[in-house]
């Protein structure tokens, strides 16, 4: 049985790749729809996705919790982003997947070096 399709954001962009082998998925709401929902829950991944408010309603305490519990741990993944980007200039222009991953891995590689210096 082939691989059902990728889902596509509003943007039309795709937001998943099938190399990933985590068992759940970050997001912010910009990607929760039902089509990726259920895209995942048929892949059996975990969605921690945020959610939205409905419109014209206040956020529900509870999930307004759960969204502040997401976004600590993201915080946490975009911090090394933000590092390596801004300290570090890390912008991949290669022409070639295995030269991107090799300056990806470089860059954190010296990342790690300079958090534990």
């Amino acid at each position: 049985m082939p691989a059902p399709p990728m889902p596509m954001t509003a943007h039309g962009c795709r937001f998943w790749s099938a190399d990933n082998t985590a068992s759940g998925v970050w997001a912010d709401t910009a990607y929760r729809s039902r089509k990726n929902e259920a895209f995942l829950a048929s892949s059996m991944f975990t969605s921690n996705i945020h959610q939205r408010r409905k419109p014209r309603r206040p956020l529900p305490e509870r999930i307004a919790r759960a969204n502040t519990r997401r976004s600590k741990i993201r915080a946490q993944v975009e911090h090394v982003f933000a590092g390596q980007k801004h300290r570090m200039g890390l912008v991949v222009r290669t022409i070639g997947i295995a030269r991107a991953t090799i300056k990806i891995g470089m860059a954190n590689l010296a990342y790690n070096f300079q958090r534990l210096a």
